[in-house]
């Protein structure tokens, strides 16, 4: 099996682990909690082995998310590790959901992303059932699934694509997967069919939002439609695109 978790981070690091790789982790100076981004581990590997530095997402990623959403946090991405984010942005995301229905005080907007949370519940990557490694093949087959949405990868796109992918330093199974995914008719049915809770669900979401910007209706609607399907109360889907707009905007202030 390929190394999704790691796919995952490139998706989602935007070429962070190029030239070199940043290793070990973050336990920089800094008071106060909200030194996140000092605290994290980078989880973005230089490339011995693997991805070729980076040049996946500066490449193929590029082309899937564009500007979009996954590419403006980056950094959060190279902190956390893919997983985690998305771990920790759905957490976060149901703590607001939760307050809000029993009415209490919901975690304050700028409050960053908790590292450590999501550890020991059911947002934990470690708890996923297959593993971390199953539930990253998911969340990467969520956000490939949200970037067809609005039709952009087309047959010529899909070309383009495929050419990254040869040069990205990509093993067989993991080219092989990406192919797969780029190449086969949007497919809901499969993006639910991860969610084996509601909190798996709220990642899910999570992932396939970080993965486009809903600015055109083709997006809005599979976002409509991803949410309905995967039993998802609008009101976490509220909290959840506040998380992911809250972390781009403390991403741009880092």
């Amino acid at each position: 099996m390929f190394d999704a978790k790691r796919l995952l981070d490139e998706f989602l690091g935007s070429g962070a682990g190029a030239g070199g790789g940043q290793q070990g982790g973050g336990q920089q100076g800094g008071s106060g909690g909200g030194d996140y981004l000092a605290r994290g581990q980078d989880y973005v590997r230089g490339n011995a082995g693997g991805l070729a530095g980076g040049a996946l997402a500066g490449g193929l990623a590029g082309l899937l998310l564009g500007t979009k959403s996954g590419r403006k946090i980056g950094k959060k991405a190279v902190t956390y590790g893919g997983m985690a984010l998305v771990a920790g942005l759905a957490y976060k995301a149901y703590q607001g959901y939760r307050a809000n229905q029993q009415g209490t005080q919901p975690p304050p907007r700028d409050e960053p992303i908790p590292l450590e949370a999501p550890r020991g519940t059911a947002f934990d990557p470690a708890q996923q059932p297959g593993g971390e490694n199953a539930f990253a093949v998911t969340l990467l087959t969520a956000m490939i699934s949200a970037a067809k949405a609005d039709g952009h990868i087309d047959r010529e796109e899909q070309d383009r694509i495929f050419d990254k992918i040869d040069e990205a330093g990509l093993d067989s199974e993991a080219k092989a997967f990406l192919m797969d995914e780029l190449r086969s008719p949007l497919d809901l049915d499969k993006v639910v069919a991860g969610a084996s809770s509601p909190e798996t669900a709220a990642e899910i979401y999570a992932a396939s939002r970080l993965a486009i910007d809903p600015d055109h209706a083709a997006e809005k609607a599979y976002l409509q439609m991803l949410a309905a399907r995967l039993g998802l109360e609008a009101g976490l889907v509220d909290e959840i695109e506040h998380a992911v707009r809250d972390a781009e905007r403390l991403e741009a202030r880092a």
